[in-house]
């Protein structure tokens, strides 16, 4: 009997312990508990992904250091799972779970966002682009082929995370199901509402029954509580101004009670390539920020930080005059932290006001990362870039293949066809996506590009010409309804004057996943596609700031770093270069220049960055 009652008391122990831990964090009485009390959530968002790992210290002190105290940041699915069955959760940047380490050890709650659709102006929304290559699968739909694949992501997803929960000793207060899913509800109304209300409760119960507790809440327009609220979650509100909107709907979908958060207060906005560099004041900041101060109203900044859309992780809109939008290489959103970590007069403007209204110390601001200038670089290699590509093997097929179709996700195709015969007249490609320089026997004779709905060209070709064509994929539609038809390359039959052309396509997958090693120095044709490699010492090392005013289009590695795009066009005339990825004897950076309108001899890297200055 003895030893019956120890058991008992024993698994009594146990489930009182349980429930504690649960109750470390939890939503009751319209307020968030920490611990059994009350309190606000004033936090800032930061993706992982677009900072350099070895400087998420820094910008989470940043954060700290403006007087908040949690950190919320978007888990991409694509980032981690790359192909089928392949996952990297602790590689570089990928670490995750070190990144929750961090912030709290720096002090600060982490609020996780898993989607699995995020938005965020990242490529495809945060999806797997292969997920397309499945016909039977439609995205973010009730269709069981797509939901089987994120029941698969959440349970891995869920795996990284679980012990960094609240209830199990860790700083993760909070998860997120799914994303401004009311949006996506109103822009589909091909879809039924039982089929959205199944899906994002599919989503919801995806979560909980991957062993997260929660608690969660969804995130969207006030005015879209109705198609992405979920019965027993609690509603967050982005880009709301007005507290008794944001009350009243709250209310209405949460018992009537909060708390009242806005999940997404922006201090800055998105910028695509073409397009003016958007800018919101200081002073309007601050004077938002107060409102919800003085209103009990939570709010976490999107972005407190943007930080960079390195390699090819840029996404894309689109809208009536152009069929997409491609979002610019930095993010650095006109956010209160720059995209180099840098202290704006927005942050010294929220962090005063802050330490009028919160309770807790305040940090000082860390130190700024050094930052240098790099007065020439001397470019010593150039190599055709076709050239290069064509030293792989080419896919043979009838028609144009999609890139999707050829196995790759990003990058590059060169699409070639021999003629026996010559043509002369229109060449329509209506299915490009995105951007394409045209060559005939070796010769630049135009481009096409998508995003100013440019889908033909005049074009001559002699008695057995060739005809070459190198698509450049911009970033998938990362938001509304147009992203789920995101197949990238040509999608679409070739025609000239109508006449489709089929048949002996070659097709050469250029990834650029990495930099390539050139072998050689060649002559070089202006208009034609360049390689172009060199290599430089540092006297000291910091950031700095490429200066791309003077080249065309393309993208620069630094050190096997894949920055990113760079375009003339503007707003962004420089691509930060993080000094963490350089040292002091042999640099190594790679340039392809795309349209390459006159040659090139040296790069230098600038102390300030360019993002306000377009060109045509």
């Amino acid at each position: 009997m003895r030893f019956l009652a120890k058991l008992i008391l024993l698994f009594c122990l146990a489930v009182n312990t349980t429930q504690a831990q649960d109750e470390v964090f939890k939503i009751e009485d319209g307020n968030f508990k920490y611990k059994g009390e009350p309190i606000h959530i004033y936090a800032g968002e930061m993706h992982y992904a677009r900072i350099p790992k070895a400087y998420w210290r820094h910008r989470l002190q940043m954060i700290k250091a403006l007087g908040l105290n949690a950190v919320n940041t978007y888990v991409f699915w694509n980032y981690h799972n790359t192909a089928p069955g392949k996952w990297d959760w602790t590689s570089g940047n990928k670490n995750l779970p070190e990144f929750i380490k961090m912030a709290k050890e720096e002090g600060l709650f982490v609020i996780l966002r898993p989607g699995p659709y995020a938005c965020a102006e990242w490529e495809f929304g945060g999806y797997p682009w292969w997920l397309q290559k499945n016909p039977d699968l439609k995205i973010r739909q009730n269709n069981p082929a797509f939901l089987d694949s994120c029941r698969t992501y959440i349970n891995e997803f869920a795996t990284q995370v679980k012990p960094f929960q609240a209830s199990n000793g860790g700083n993760v207060i909070m998860v997120q199901a799914e994303n401004e899913f009311g949006s996506f509800v109103a822009q589909r109304e091909d879809i039924s509402t039982e089929d959205h209300k199944a899906y994002k409760q599919k989503i919801f119960d995806m979560l909980k029954d991957s062993g997260l507790d929660g608690p969660f809440f969804t995130s969207d327009g006030t005015w879209l509580f109705k198609g992405g609220a979920i019965d027993g979650v609690l509603p967050t509100a982005n880009g709301e101004n007005n507290v008794a909107n944001l009350k009243k709907a709250v209310n209405e979908y949460h018992n009537g009670e909060g708390p009242y958060m806005v999940a997404e207060f922006y201090p800055g906005w998105l910028d695509h390539w073409a397009e003016p560099f958007n800018k919101i004041s200081a002073e309007a900041i601050a004077k938002q920020t107060e409102v919800y101060l003085k209103n009990d109203v939570d709010f976490n900044f999107y972005m407190v930080h943007g930080g960079t859309n390195f390699g090819f992780t840029s996404g894309a809109n689109y809208n009536d005059d152009h069929d997409i939008q491609p979002d610019i290489t930095s993010y650095d959103y006109d956010a209160p932290i720059s995209e180099a970590g840098w202290a704006t007069p927005k942050y010294r403007a929220i962090r005063k006001l802050m330490k009028e209204y919160v309770a807790y110390d305040i940090p000082e601001i860390p130190k700024q990362i050094p930052v240098i200038s790099i007065p020439e670089i001397k470019l010593n290699k150039k190599q055709s870039a076709l050239d290069v590509i064509k030293a792989s093997k080419p896919v043979i097929a009838d028609a144009p293949m999609s890139f999707e179709a050829l196995d790759q996700g990003y990058g590059y195709v060169l699409y070639r066809k021999k003629f026996t015969q010559p043509i002369t007249g229109k060449l329509q490609i209506p299915g490009l996506r995105d951007y394409a320089t045209v060559y005939v026997n070796g010769k630049y004779v135009g481009k096409l590009n998508r995003m100013y709905n440019e889908y033909e060209m005049d074009i001559k070709i002699p008695f057995n010409g060739t005809l070459e064509i190198l698509v450049e994929n911009m970033g998938r539609i990362n938001y509304g309804a147009k992203m789920t038809k995101n197949k990238k390359g040509i999608i679409k039959a070739v025609s000239i004057n109508d006449y489709e052309i089929s048949g002996g396509w070659e097709m050469y997958k250029a990834p650029f996943d990495s930099a390539p090693a050139l072998s050689n120095e060649q002559e070089i044709k202006n208009g034609l596609p360049v390689l172009y490699s060199g290599n430089f010492d540092l006297e000291e090392i910091g950031d700095t700031f490429l200066d791309m005013q003077k080249w065309g289009k393309g993208i620069v590695f630094v050190n096997g770093h894949h920055l990113g795009r760079y375009w003339k066009v503007g707003p962004q005339q420089t691509l930060y270069l993080p000094g963490c990825w350089l040292k002091e004897k042999g640099n190594t950076i790679t340039i392809l220049e795309q349209l390459n309108e006159d040659p090139k001899s040296t790069i230098s890297g600038l102390e300030k960055p360019i993002l306000d200055s377009l060109s045509q």
